[in-house]
C-alpha cells in the first residue's frame, strides 16, 4: 500500500510591525462592546422595577379592591409578570452569552451556578436560543390576546384590560407569531446542519491524518 504524501506547510510572509498592529486594534475593539452590555444590565434593573411595580399594584387590587377583581383580570396580570420575566430572561441571554461568545470568556467553569448552555455557546446557538426565547415572549402575548378574543368589536371601556381588538389585528398577531416559529425552525435546521458538517470533516480529517502515520 502505497503511503499518501504529507502536504509541504504553506510559506508565509512575516507581517510588517504596521499590518500587526491593525490587526490588534481591530482585535481589540471587541471592548468597545462592553458598554453595551452594561447598559443591557441597566435595562434589566429596569425590567426589576416594573415587575415589582405590576406585582404590587396586582395585590392592592387583590387586597383593596376585590369585588372588581375577576379571574379573567387576574390571569392577565400574571401573563403581564411572565412577560417581563421572559423579556428579562432574553436580556440574560444577550448579556452572558453575546459577551462570551464577541467580547471575552467568563472564567466561570466549575462553579455551581454555571449555565448548562453557557459551555457550548457560540453565535448559532446564541441565536437559536434567542429565537426560542421571542417565540416564548410572543406566546404570551397572544395567550392574553386569545383570553380577550371574545371582546373583538368592543370599545376600550367595556373589555377587560382597556386595549381594543379587530379580526384583522389577532390574525396579523398569529401570523407574525408563525413567522418567529418557521425562522426559529430554520435557524435550528441550519445549525444542525452546520455541526454535522464539522463533525464529517474532523472525521475525514482524522481518518487522513491516521492513512498518513501509516
Amino acid at each position: 500500500m502505497s503511503e499518501i504524501p504529507t502536504p509541504a506547510p504553506r510559506q508565509f510572509r512575516q507581517q510588517s510591525p504596521w499590518v500587526s498592529g491593525v490587526g490588534y486594534l481591530i482585535f481589540f475593539s471587541r471592548w468597545l462592546q462592553a458598554p453595551l452590555y452594561i447598559g443591557l444590565i441597566v435595562a434589566q434593573l429596569i425590567y426589576v422595577w416594573v415587575f415589582a411595580q405590576e406585582l404590587w399594584h396586582l395585590g392592592d387590587e387583590v387586597i383593596n379592591h376585590s369585588a372588581d377583581v375577576t379571574e379573567a383580570s387576574v390571569m392577565l396580570a400574571v401573563l403581564g409578570l411572565i412577560d417581563v420575566v421572559m423579556i428579562a430572561n432574553l436580556l440574560i441571554m444577550v448579556i452572558i452569552g453575546g459577551y462570551e461568545t464577541f467580547v471575552s470568556k467568563i472564567k466561570i467553569d466549575g462553579h455551581p451556578d454555571q449555565p448548562e448552555w453557557l459551555s457550548h455557546v457560540n453565535a448559532n446557538v446564541l441565536k437559536v436560543k434567542l429565537a426560542m426565547a421571542i417565540i416564548g415572549i410572543s406566546s404570551i402575548h397572544l395567550l392574553k390576546t386569545f383570553i380577550e378574543v371574545g371582546d373583538l368589536g368592543l370599545t376600550k371601556a367595556e373589555n377587560v384590560t382597556g386595549d381594543s381588538y379587530t379580526g384583522d389585528g389577532v390574525f396579523w398577531q398569529v401570523m407574525i407569531h408563525l413567522t418567529f416559529i418557521v425562522s426559529a425552525v430554520a435557524l435550528a435546521w441550519i445549525d444542525k446542519i452546520s455541526h454535522a458538517g464539522t463533525i464529517t470533516t474532523a472525521i475525514k480529517n482524522g481518518e487522513v491524518a491516521a492513512a498518513t502515520a501509516h
